[in-house]
């Protein structure tokens, strides 16, 4: 009986290599794809901080003041902004003109936790900010 016949499969080496490249192609992508997440989400944080920035101006249009919160207003955020961002609206109708802010702040369990632009707000003046002061919050 002839024991020449050559096994098939892998060497051990051809393995940690092949892991090797994984961990380095992650390392580079996971970042990326933080950063897209984040992105997305304050992306539609600030598309439903405009939201309620109408739903104010219609109630204002209305009642002829701004509503003192989010309850007042009927407003509930999408699933993508309530999963990630603490929406809270303050209106001020003692101050002449009456006012408001609107306030989306990432909470620290979701995925937007560490993103650097913190807190963002817009005022009835349609003045937009965030905690960072980076240009591209907003955008």
């Amino acid at each position: 009986m002839n024991v020449s016949a050559r096994q098939r499969g892998f060497t051990l080496i051809e393995l940690m290599i092949t892991v090797a490249i994984i961990a380095i192609i992650s390392t580079i992508a996971m970042p990326s794809y933080r950063n897209y997440v984040e992105r997305a989400n304050r992306s539609a944080a600030t598309s439903y901080l405009l939201e309620v920035a109408n739903l104010q101006e219609r109630r204002f249009l209305d009642a002829r003041a701004y509503a003192a919160d989010m309850t007042a207003l009927g407003a509930s955020p999408p699933n993508e902004v309530l999963s990630n961002y603490t929406i809270t609206t303050a209106g001020d109708n003692t101050t002449a003109p009456p006012s408001y802010t609107i306030t989306a702040t990432p909470k620290s369990t979701g995925s937007q936790s560490g993103d650097s632009c913190g807190a963002l707000t817009l005022n009835s003046q349609g003045e937009k900010g965030h905690a960072s002061g980076a240009s591209r919050c907003w955008n």
